[in-house]
């Protein structure tokens, strides 16, 4: 079965997929864990330092509160979780009891992760971008993170895209954060293409929102790092996605039928 003529054609009607886009964490790159060790590191010493019994930050909180959000909207986020309120702070601040001190010091830490390794990158999505290059599908990458044109580089992967939005350009153009699809529909707009033609695959809740609020041909969640429970996938699907895999290549067996985009058994 030829992957890209099984993924673009539409069963109902002629119109084909012109574009797919990528978020870059968790999806294109294996950077998430770097992220939530860094993550980790941090909010467990502040909690610490509070002198609370609080639990520990865990996996489930990374994907509840800070994955797929810009940074200091994730520390809202998991604060408030924890119902702590804390001050914004200098944007340039290290003080452990502000937002932006928080922030700072994660960021450190994941810098100083970056210096020191070369990132790797998921080989199914690899797979899928060379297959969708050479058939002339453009493809793009998205991600909230300021540091990603590092962590592509790092990866090796830059060239490979066609169009690239980051947080620099979102905070440029005054694109909202995920769930809001400004950033998506920037992306595929970079691509000279419209939602309407387009796949996006993502591995986070709020850019599964995104993507289907934007109203892309087909939106695909990835659900590759969470626990077997099943809970992220479900809440993928249940945020929008048609399609939720734990590897691009089932892609390799998707049907269309009538338009739908069927789950692969």
């Amino acid at each position: 079965m030829d992957m890209t003529k099984t993924m673009v054609s539409s069963g109902s009607d002629e119109a084909t997929i012109a574009a797919v886009i990528f978020d870059m964490d968790g999806v294109v790159t294996k950077s998430m864990r770097a992220h939530f060790a860094a993550w980790k590191e941090v909010f467990d010493k502040f909690l610490e330092q509070r002198g609370e019994h609080a639990a520990p930050f865990t996996l489930e909180d990374y994907f509840a509160h800070v994955d797929g959000v810009p940074r200091f909207d994730g520390i809202r986020r998991f604060l408030a979780s924890r119902f702590i309120e804390l001050p914004e702070g200098a944007p340039d601040s290290l003080d452990w009891n502000t937002v932006h001190g928080l922030g700072n010091r994660k960021n450190q830490r994941f810098l100083a992760w970056l210096g020191a390794n070369t990132v790797p990158t998921y080989k199914d999505t690899l797979d899928l971008i060379h297959a969708l290059k050479s058939r002339g599908i453009k493809v793009g990458v998205f991600s909230a993170s300021r540091n990603a044109e590092r962590v592509l580089a790092s990866a090796g992967v830059v060239s490979l895209f066609d169009a690239k939005v980051d947080k620099i350009d979102a905070e440029t153009l005054d694109l909202a954060p995920k769930p809001d699809p400004a950033m998506l529909v920037e992306t595929v707009r970079r691509l000279g293409e419209a939602p309407a033609h387009a796949i996006v695959v993502e591995d986070a809740v709020s850019g599964v929102k995104a993507g289907a609020a934007a109203g892309f041909k087909h939106v695909i969640g990835i659900d590759r790092e969470q626990a077997d429970d099943g809970a992220h996938a479900r809440a993928l699907r249940a945020s929008g996605a048609d399609l939720v895999t734990r590897d691009l290549r089932d892609i390799l067996s998707l049907c269309l039928a009538g338009d739908r985009m069927q789950q692969p058994q």
